[in-house]
């Protein structure tokens, strides 16, 4: 099954970056990202909130990022694998696992981490930093959000760095 997992548009208020991303899995549902800040969980209509505030917000042109993929089942575990893309360029792979009879990450990371070293081997990431504030509360959709996040500017980062020494 294909899937669009999300989209960003960033939003300058006064040097504030704002990101609304949107999840496939939440489809009535948009998340509003500050920069080192709180995670907003709104109706869909937020968009259309956003177009009216124009004045204040200013759509950032060309830093649309999404990642778009497949989504699998096997047993517990959901695993949802997608090409990032910026514009038209794909810059990456993204790769969610959920086990889904556990609502505390933090008490099944091992499982997590032992289920994606069997198909990601030595790539198989670390715990995410969401995780180090949240010790023993439940997980939720804004947690998958700012991993996103997270993932989405180390993608753009990477972007801008200057490429040298290529021969």
């Amino acid at each position: 099954m294909t899937e669009d997992i999300l989209c960003i548009h960033k939003h300058r208020q006064a040097a504030k970056l704002m990101y609304v991303m949107h999840n496939s899995e939440y489809p009535l549902s948009c998340f509003a990202l500050f920069e080192n800040g709180p995670c907003l969980i709104a109706d869909a209509n937020f968009d259309v909130l956003m177009v009216k505030l124009k004045g204040f917000f200013q759509n950032a042109k060309g830093n649309k990022i999404e990642s778009r993929g497949t989504r699998y089942q096997y047993c517990d575990f959901l695993v949802k694998i997608g090409t990032v893309t910026m514009g038209p360029s794909a810059r990456g792979i993204s790769v969610e696992v959920e086990y889904c009879p556990c609502v505390v990450a933090n008490d099944c990371w091992n499982l997590l981490m032992e289920f994606m070293q069997s198909f990601m081997g030595s790539h198989a990431p670390g715990i995410p930093s969401v995780f180090s504030n949240k010790h023993d509360s439940i997980y939720s959709p804004a947690d998958t959000m700012i991993q996103y996040m997270e993932l989405f500017n180390k993608i753009r980062k990477q972007q801008q760095m200057p490429v040298a020494g290529i021969r």
